[in-house]
């Protein structure tokens, strides 16, 4: 019988309504794999950071049954670098090897309880500075969407919750049933490069083109070694201004970007296919197996095989 895990989120004052309803949205769509449970640190409705408080069922108590923790995010006013007694009584509560995940300020909760000191974390990036001058001894990196640290996940900005509890999905149960989730909340499986595509830009000159459609033909073509130039001749720019853009929309380069998709395809046909390495290499644009090994592992620091073997199982 497929065990089901406890996933408690933790609602603080000043909450933001939308995130607070993500990890139910989105793991309650997981097929009955997770319990959602939303508590407050003493039982009470919170104020929210809109016009309106918010009731839930359970008390902090429910925090020691967790084996996920939320912190959805609260609104920037009420951030402080010591948290007030009550939260840190409740934080207090959260078993040891509970896994723990934040959306936007929620950064901030964490790290002032010390549970991010000497990882790698995330925020969004409005408040890089603001957090990087509160926790010196966290390494914020604000160009991603989440950053996963094994048992602390932290993510961005408000929709980075969807892809934070999307990936928790995949991780835990494999890509079919994280892919399942998205169509059935009407959201994409994973989006593609990090926070730099949402950061304030110039508005583009008139009649400015998007390179939307030239990612949309790539993806159809990872088979293939794709250049600058086939990507620049396709959307019919120069090759400084195609990079140019592209940068601009996507907060990559188009180089990064294709070994990024290609990595996301052979991670897929490692987990849903028996084709062996070197095969899955040339159907996602690698040149050998070899060449493959040494991206996943730069991306997700295992071997194709050690993927294989978890996500696999985890499918099953």
């Amino acid at each position: 019988m497929q065990r089901v895990e406890r996933v408690v989120v933790l609602a603080l004052e000043g909450v933001y309504p939308f995130e607070l309803g993500i990890p139910a949205r989105i793991l309650g769509a997981a097929q009955g794999r997770y319990e959602v449970l939303t508590c407050t640190v003493d039982g009470r409705p919170v104020h929210t950071n809109a016009d309106f408080t918010i009731g839930v069922e359970h008390g902090p108590e429910i925090l020691r049954t967790a084996d996920t923790v939320v912190i959805p995010p609260i609104d920037p006013a009420r951030v402080t670098a010591e948290l007030p007694d009550e939260v840190s009584a409740a934080l207090a509560m959260i078993p040891a090897d509970a896994r723990l995940v934040s959306i936007c300020t929620g950064a901030f909760v964490l790290a002032s309880a010390g549970y991010l000191d000497g990882r790698t974390a995330t925020t969004h990036w409005r408040l890089a500075d603001r957090f990087r001058g509160m926790f010196p001894q966290v390494t914020l990196d604000p160009g991603v969407l989440f950053v996963d640290d094994g048992t602390v996940l932290t993510s961005s900005g408000a929709a980075s919750g969807v892809d934070v509890c999307l990936h928790i999905v995949r991780r835990d149960h494999g890509s079919e049933l994280a892919n399942f989730v998205a169509r059935s909340c009407v959201v994409p499986p994973f989006r593609d490069g990090g926070q730099a595509q949402y950061i304030e830009q110039p508005v583009p000159e008139l009649g400015a083109t998007s390179t939307a459609a030239t990612r949309e033909w790539a993806l159809g073509h990872l088979d293939e070694p794709l250049t600058l130039s086939d990507l620049a001749a396709h959307a019919r720019m120069s090759l400084r201004t195609f990079a140019r853009r592209f940068h601009d929309e996507v907060g990559l380069s188009p180089g990064r970007w294709l070994i990024q998709q290609r990595v996301a395809r052979a991670r897929h046909l490692l987990e849903s296919s028996d084709l062996p390495v070197d095969q899955i290499a040339g159907q996602v644009g690698f040149a050998t197996g070899a060449s493959l090994r040494q991206h996943l592992h730069a991306a997700i620091g295992v071997s194709p095989q050690a993927y294989r073997r978890t996500f696999q199982t985890a499918a099953h």
